[in-house]
């Protein structure tokens, strides 16, 4: 079995964190946009973050149902990148392991 190269290495690892980065960072802005119901959705600031983020909200708002009137999907998804960040690049995360693996028999 071949290793991936290096750079192709590096910049998955910066490429996914980066990315993964971002989302928790929309479903954080998601959550403080909650608090203020009479935001026009057509705004294109408010657009930009609604636009990426609902069609993983809309289906999980199917599974869970707001508690006390607040919709906790937000959250659950903050969990839920945050998650797939350390699983993935961070310090033990499976990118990691295999950039420092490459680095080690360069």
């Amino acid at each position: 079995m071949t290793a991936l190269p290096l750079p192709l290495l590096n910049a998955s690892n910066s490429l996914i964190g980066l990315l993964l980065a971002a989302w928790t960072l929309l479903f954080l802005v998601r959550i403080v946009l909650s608090w203020y119901p009479q935001l026009d959705s057509s705004n294109p600031l408010v657009a930009l973050v609604l636009i990426p983020t609902e069609p993983l909200l809309a289906p999980t708002r199917k599974l869970i149902q707001p508690i006390g009137g607040v919709d906790v999907t937000p959250v659950v998804w903050v969990g839920l990148v945050s998650l797939m960040r350390e699983l993935l690049v961070g310090q033990q995360g499976l990118i990691s392991q295999l950039l420092r693996s490459a680095q080690h028999l360069a």
